[in-house]
């Protein structure tokens, strides 16, 4: 068994609006990561892990039998791994958006699939929605539904562009800023979002004609806005639309930020020194912040769990 590493992903742009056609942007994070491993004798976690990937084998198998898995998914060897102790070691944490489920399927994907993709191979034969395709109905079985692309960006650990619905491709990003006074970081809300239960919300909020209107709206204007100043290098511009986005998440999807998120949040709009975001599906896990002065932003969120993405 190979044992390569899948990376977390970061959906710097697109959290819903994605949905509705706006762009997306989604980068492999190295901070957290998995793989896979085996072991005569499990650890407690390892055999939570086990267990886990065990009970998924069984959904797995009753796809295979109704014709609804992957083609090529070898499903037997998965099973005679997992009574010879197959786990899913990984510093990801669940619930927070940033791809723990994603790398799992990714993982599974690339040992038991019987037809291997590459970076490479995906990008000149023009196989990517195919790919994500088969990551998507893998990952459903964690949250009812799946888009496919947190696992398509640990599989290929590159960074990936919505275009627009089933418009992606592999992007380059800019130099980071190494020098620069500002960041792109994380804020640890402490506990872990429900993707599911988020989503559900989101869909119900969408029968409302008027909030329908402000998602392909307003929504869409400044989310596309921030990806192509963020691919642009445009720090100025970036800014003063995760402003704007932050301000329409903060009055319009108050389910998705914690209650305890809204000060902090109001805050960062009210003295500039930095602005919040969602990140993934909101209701708890990681927040993410912009700001042109880290030091500043720093000590104004003293006491919070900060970690840096990017420098800008």
């Amino acid at each position: 068994m190979n044992n390569p590493l899948y990376y977390a992903k970061i959906l710097l742009f697109g959290e819903y609006g994605i949905i509705e056609d706006s762009m997306g942007l989604s980068i492999p994070y190295t901070f957290f990561k998995g793989q896979l491993g085996q072991s005569e004798s499990l650890t407690p976690d390892q055999l939570a892990s086990n267990q886990s990937i065990r009970q998924y084998a069984i959904e797995l198998r009753r796809w295979s039998r109704e014709d609804r898995l992957p083609a090529g998914m070898d499903i037997d060897r998965l099973e005679s791994d997992l009574n010879k102790g197959l786990y899913f070691e990984s510093s990801i944490p669940q619930g927070f958006g940033v791809g723990s489920s994603g790398a799992l399927v990714a993982a599974l994907y690339a040992e038991y699939a019987g037809q291997k993709h590459t970076a490479e191979t995906v990008m000149e034969e023009g196989k990517l929605a195919e790919l994500k395709q088969d990551l998507a109905l893998l990952e459903s079985y964690f949250h009812g539904k799946s888009s496919g692309l947190d696992p398509l960006i640990c599989y290929l650990n590159l960074p990936i562009l919505i275009k627009g619905q089933g418009d992606l491709d592999a992007v380059g990003l800019p130099t980071e800023n190494s020098e620069g006074q500002g960041a792109i970081f994380l804020m640890n809300s402490g506990s872990p979002g429900k993707t599911q239960g988020m989503v559900a919300i989101f869909l119900q909020k969408l029968k409302d004609e008027g909030f329908r209107h402000l998602v392909r709206t307003q929504l869409k204007k400044y989310n596309d806005a921030c990806v192509q100043a963020f691919l642009q290098g445009e720090t100025g511009f970036l800014l003063d639309n995760v402003k704007s986005l932050s301000g329409l998440f903060l009055e319009n999807f108050k389910p998705m930020i914690p209650a305890r998120f809204e000060q902090v949040w109001k805050q960062g709009l009210e003295t500039n020194a930095y602005y919040l975001k969602l990140c993934g599906s909101g209701g708890g896990g990681f927040v993410l912040g912009f700001t042109h002065d880290w030091k500043k932003a720093q000590e104004m969120l003293k006491g919070h769990n900060l970690q840096v993405i990017y420098k800008i």
